[in-house]
């Protein structure tokens, strides 16, 4: 890792820290209320690195294959960071999912649930989990509706070897605000619902908002937003 591109990195997400502090200020709202998780996925080992020497801890990557490749390189070297799963788990991926990442952020259905808690049984383990809402595009996944969500949300409570953590929503991809924005209040009024009913003691996660909307998230109650492009730049997908 080159001293520029570190220098570049850190400078990046200054930026982003302080539109986060602004879209905070504007929602009445301490800067320190939303975390700030760098998205990895198809960047080097030096992005990861480079990110953590700027102050961020949190990491999201999509495929297991991939995280487990990068992030066993880096073992020892970004103490006090956590791993979040992003993408959709297939069930023959849950095992290697529990022993990798420290919270799986896109549970979207009562099957993965159930591979994970046994998993993390196994290894005697307790896994963050933040359950996916779908509120956006007919291509991302995630529960089709609060009711779902709330069946798995309770099917969770009697797993113990998984820790409710929030829910995660994605937006759809447009320029039309009041769209992106409905997307986010829908999920919101979930997890304050979830939070009501069922008491899990830390369910205080709502993930949304990424590079093209993070702002618009904050406004509207989320407290992670998962940004990668803006921090990176333009990802090779060879």
């Amino acid at each position: 890792m080159t001293e520029e591109y570190a220098t570049e990195v850190a400078s990046r997400i200054a930026g982003i820290r302080e539109r986060i502090a602004d879209a905070c200020g504007r929602a009445g709202r301490p800067a320190a209320s939303v975390e700030l998780l760098a998205v990895t996925k198809f960047n080097p080992a030096d992005a990861v690195e480079a990110a953590w020497k700027a102050g961020v801890r949190s990491f999201g990557e999509n495929r297991v294959q991939e995280a487990e490749a990068k992030f066993s390189a880096l073992a020892g070297s970004i103490p006090g960071s956590a791993l979040h799963l992003l993408g959709h788990l297939q069930s023959n991926k849950a095992k290697k999912a529990v022993s990798l990442f420290d919270c799986v952020q896109s549970i979207d259905s009562e099957s993965i649930l159930a591979d994970l808690a046994r998993r993390a049984a196994e290894l005697g383990k307790t896994l963050d989990v933040l359950f996916e809402l779908h509120t956006g595009e007919e291509s991302k996944s995630g529960f089709p509706d609060a009711d779902a969500l709330f069946r798995a949300l309770e099917t969770a409570a009697a797993l113990p070897s998984l820790r409710p953590r929030g829910l995660m929503t994605m937006a759809p991809y447009t320029d039309d605000e009041g769209v992106v924005r409905s997307s986010f209040k829908s999920c919101a009024a979930a997890f304050d619902k979830a939070k009501g009913t069922f008491g899990f003691p830390c369910f205080d996660l709502l993930s949304m908002g990424m590079t093209n909307d993070f702002e618009t998230a904050i406004e509207e109650g989320s407290t992670m937003v998962r940004v990668g492009t803006a921090i990176f730049g333009a990802r090779s997908y060879a």
